[in-house]
């Protein structure tokens, strides 16, 4: 067992973070959580295959859903604790209408590998962001991160999102999409970016990394107020329990021997079937667990620009720092075991 992993192992224990033998005993507290299907996934995959929520008494019940509009709504009924999803208009108009929701844990950061991509036929056609203006473009939601990254890229070109056609797919149907030529560009995140270029489906022309002002938080997690006042300490142990699988992430995404152990279970739930996508670029997270909140108010300004949401809120409003921030004291200071990576990110 590498020693980084030996060393957190300890520090939970000696943090008090396992349960304690009388608790043990209990029955583990079930919390039901859906997640976007992508990459970074990972973390909560490595934290549940690790043990690290049955250690923390945590019972995961995991799902998935295309978009945080899918599962939002579940979430405010609390018939899902938490949804993992990118930073969406819907979120705001929640909180607009007093809905017990808020952010809890940023689970993608740039660089998250993000890019316009546009079909193979169009090259010669789609030259400069100028030439998207007409065009239609794939987003996986009207008010999603995806339509807020591309609205971001046609900004510095005099291009707004009224002229551009934004057609709406989940992520897992760009690739039809494309085939049938009803978009002639898509904002794709990983894996997809990865085997339509390998598969020649669509071919990078924006990378988001470098054309939208960061950094930026991508997706969240979105949690149930009223249950996580009603139950800090289950949600203090989760969120330890995630943060632990989050920083196994980050040591994968250096380059660490962990990261074969994380491509396996990403493979496992179908995220990606091919070794060779999923050994490719992998999305950043921030260790702390904290969101970017120039970047949370900046995506919120956006959707008020474009008429998709009503108002804004201060950052105080829209996250709330509590569980990620016990669960971080609980943790020794993250070390990068691969000394020799150079990735940005993931520190």
């Amino acid at each position: 067992m590498p020693s980084w992993i030996k060393h957190t192992a300890l520090a939970v224990v000696a943090g008090a973070a396992l349960t304690t033998a009388a608790e043990a005993q209990k029955a583990p507290d079930k919390v039901k959580v859906a997640l976007a299907r992508s990459v970074s996934n990972g973390a909560m995959l490595i934290a549940q295959s690790r043990g690290y929520f049955k250690d923390a008494g945590i019972d995961l019940e995991l799902s998935d859903i295309d978009t945080a509009a899918d599962a939002l709504s579940l979430v405010a009924q609390n018939q899902l604790q938490i949804v993992g999803a990118g930073v969406s208009a819907g979120y705001f108009n929640a909180v607009d209408r007093g809905l017990p929701v808020t952010i809890t844990i940023s689970r993608v950061a740039f660089p998250a590998g993000h890019n316009l991509m546009i079909r193979p036929d169009l090259k010669d056609e789609i030259k400069t962001m100028k030439d998207m203006k007409g065009r239609n473009i794939a987003s996986n939601g009207p008010g999603s991160i995806s339509t807020y990254e591309i609205g971001k890229m046609l900004e510095p070109h005099g291009i707004t999102l009224n002229d551009v056609n934004i057609k709406i797919f989940p992520f897992p149907q760009y690739a039809v999409a494309f085939a049938n030529k009803a978009v002639d560009a898509g904002l794709v995140i990983p894996p997809w970016t990865l085997s339509f270029e390998k598969q020649n489906i669509a071919i990078p022309f924006g990378d988001a990394d470098k054309l939208v002002p960061g950094p930026v938080t991508i997706s969240v997690n979105f949690a149930n107020s009223d249950w996580l006042a009603k139950n800090p300490d289950v949600a203090n142990r989760f969120y330890l329990a995630y943060m632990r699988g989050s920083r196994d992430w980050c040591q994968g995404y250096h380059g660490a021997p962990v990261r074969k152990e994380i491509i396996d279970l990403l493979i496992q739930s179908k995220v990606e079937t091919r070794r060779e996508v999923l050994d490719g670029f992998w999305t950043a997270r921030p260790i702390d667990g904290r969101v970017d909140e120039k970047s949370i108010l900046d995506v919120q300004k956006f959707y008020l620009e474009q008429k998709m949401i009503k108002k804004t809120f201060p950052i105080e409003k829209l996250v709330d720092y509590r569980f990620v921030d016990w669960a971080a004291k609980q943790l020794p200071k993250f070390e990068v075991a691969n000394k020799d990576s150079k990735l940005d990110g993931c520190k």
